[in-house]
């Protein structure tokens, strides 16, 4: 049965156009499918989640989104830095190359090189949008209650045990 009102827990497909506040476009959803996110389950950031909530079938929205209800602030802890030795020799660093860095509990996090240095480079974990106030055009394409296969896509990984891992970062999990 078609809903005509996104609430909260509903399937949404939803098109969208980010824009940072002087109008440059980050990210579009224009000339793809339309976005697919069960609304208000934190599946968006958390601007973006509310905003969908209440929006009607066909209903288009222009939404300003701070950065703490977006990617948060940069922070400062997450910015460090690196011997050029502990790269590697098959790794030649690059401002703005994307590394993969390894957390205490095993977790593998993107970190963006900022600076190179004689001997160390500069890496920043932060989101490329931490920081930044977002713009967003929304329109709403269809909403409805989520069927079983919609939240079987949605789920977190299943394992062989039957245990859900945490943001694929299982240490037994070969899929992830």
């Amino acid at each position: 049965m078609a809903e005509n009102k996104v609430e909260n827990g509903h399937f949404v497909k939803v098109h969208y156009t980010g824009t940072f506040t002087d109008g440059t476009v980050f990210d579009s959803s224009e000339g793809k499918q339309a976005l697919e996110v069960l609304a208000g389950q934190g599946m968006l950031i958390k601007g973006f989640d509310d905003a969908l909530i209440g929006m009607e079938v066909g209903e288009e929205k222009e939404v300003d989104i701070s950065s703490e209800n977006a990617y948060g602030e940069k922070r400062a802890e997450l910015v460090k830095e690196v011997p050029k030795k502990d790269l590697g020799a098959d790794i030649k660093p690059e401002i703005g190359m994307v590394l993969g860095i390894k957390a205490p509990t095993g977790q593998v996090f993107p970190a963006t090189i900022t600076e190179l240095k004689e001997d160390s480079i500069m890496l920043d974990a932060n989101h490329p949008l931490a920081g930044k106030d977002l713009h967003f055009k929304l329109k709403v394409e269809e909403t409805r209650k989520p069927t079983d296969d919609d939240l079987a896509k949605f789920a977190p990984p299943v394992h062989e045990h039957g245990d859900h891992c945490e943001s694929c970062s299982s240490d037994h999990c070969d899929t992830c």
